[in-house]
């Protein structure tokens, strides 16, 4: 136990050592050249934490060890729970249903296209697939991080997917502004969208939450529509990872019953904090519907408060990142070769050209 009596000190310490690896992730993110390519704390922290389990792991005492797992799994769980207060079911309502729709189908294909395609093509092993399909379907690194608790994958295997998600998305970001200009700019023609439906592409594609808020901002005098649509899709497309881990946990379940598993060691794997996550975002939803219905007074109190929440949250998940990428070390990946890469590679060509058709498709038919 973590918190046991021998235990307890190098717990503690192990916690104090990550919260202060991840305050300095969480500073190098915020400087001017960092947080341009919209890289996050996050995939920061993760970056120091391999380095560390690469190279000074061995100085430090291994006491510790308990803390940094305690933080890459609990404070984990108990981050995701709170990743609610950045949504709320108006947000949704607002897109309208062909950006529900949009987000719905590319979770569902990319993430179904990637386990499979990564298994089947490229040989690797089935958490490494889902890992790498659930931060390109859903969101990014935090995604990773919460698919993982549910398919108890190694660490390691984390890392490889996060490690995708930095790759493509980064790659996204520079792509993007040069497809809007050959996209918008025509007047007609099969490759023209209006600004709206661009953003609804933009957030129905893009990996990381802040690389979708980057792309707008990095294109000049890029339309407010634009801008609104992507991050609301792309908000959307995060709370739907609480039902699609749902989906995953009965899944998995179903297949340890189908293989043969021993009556009695097979558990139905629900992953509660994915619903306590969904109820974290409904409680931000009644606050809203309360402050527009006459609570205005004290609606920037209000306001104030969840973004305080909100970035203690985005520190936990720092946390949980960096005692990941402590857990990491480069000899677990042999054997793995490029087979990550072809895989993320194969899902960033379908987001992109994909995503464009089933866009276009939604768009013109709802």
């Amino acid at each position: 136990m973590a918190f046991s009596k021998e235990n307890r000190k190098g717990t503690v310490s192990g916690i104090i050592f990550v919260a202060l690896v991840a305050a300095s992730a969480t500073y190098i993110a915020a400087l001017g050249p960092i947080k341009h390519l919209g890289i996050s704390p996050l995939v920061v922290g993760i970056v120091i934490g391999i380095f560390y389990a690469n190279t000074l792991h061995n100085h430090f005492p291994k006491t510790w060890e308990t803390g940094i797992v305690f933080s890459g799994k609990k404070i984990l769980r108990f981050a995701i729970v709170f990743y609610g207060f950045r949504l709320t079911f108006q947000q949704i309502a607002a897109v309208g249903l062909e950006g529900f729709l949009v987000s719905l189908t590319m979770l569902a294909t990319t993430f179904v296209l990637g386990t499979w395609i990564g298994q089947k093509f490229f040989k690797l092993d089935r958490d490494t697939s889902m890992l790498t399909a659930s931060g390109a379907s859903v969101c990014g690194a935090a995604a990773v991080l919460a698919t993982e608790p549910v398919l108890k994958a190694e660490g390691h295997k984390a890392a490889v997917a996060v490690s995708m998600v930095v790759l493509f998305g980064t790659i996204s970001m520079f792509l993007y502004p040069v497809l809007y200009a050959a996209i918008i700019e025509p007047a007609s023609g099969f490759l023209h969208m209006t600004p709206q439906q661009f953003g609804i592409y933009t957030g129905g594609t893009i990996h990381e939450v802040a690389q979708v808020v980057a792309v707008p901002a990095s294109i000049p005098g890029a339309p407010v529509e634009m801008s609104n649509s992507a991050v609301i899709v792309k908000m959307t497309r995060v709370i739907l990872i609480a039902p699609m881990l749902i989906v995953l946990g009965l899944y998995l379940s179903y297949q340890a019953k189908k293989t043969g598993a021993v009556a009695g060691a097979v558990k139905l794997v629900i992953p509660w904090f994915a619903v306590y996550f969904i109820g974290m975002a409904g409680v931000n939803s009644l606050i809203e519907m309360y402050l527009q219905g006459g609570g205005a007074a004290i609606a920037d109190t209000v306001h104030t408060l969840i973004g305080k929440i909100n970035v203690i949250d985005t520190f936990l998940l720092t946390m949980a990142m960096t005692a990941l990428g402590m857990g990491t070390r480069f000899a677990k990946f042999k054997g793995l070769g490029l087979a990550p890469i072809y895989t993320a590679l194969g899902m960033f060509a379908w987001l992109v050209v994909g995503g464009f058709l089933v866009t276009k498709f939604i768009t013109s038919v709802v």
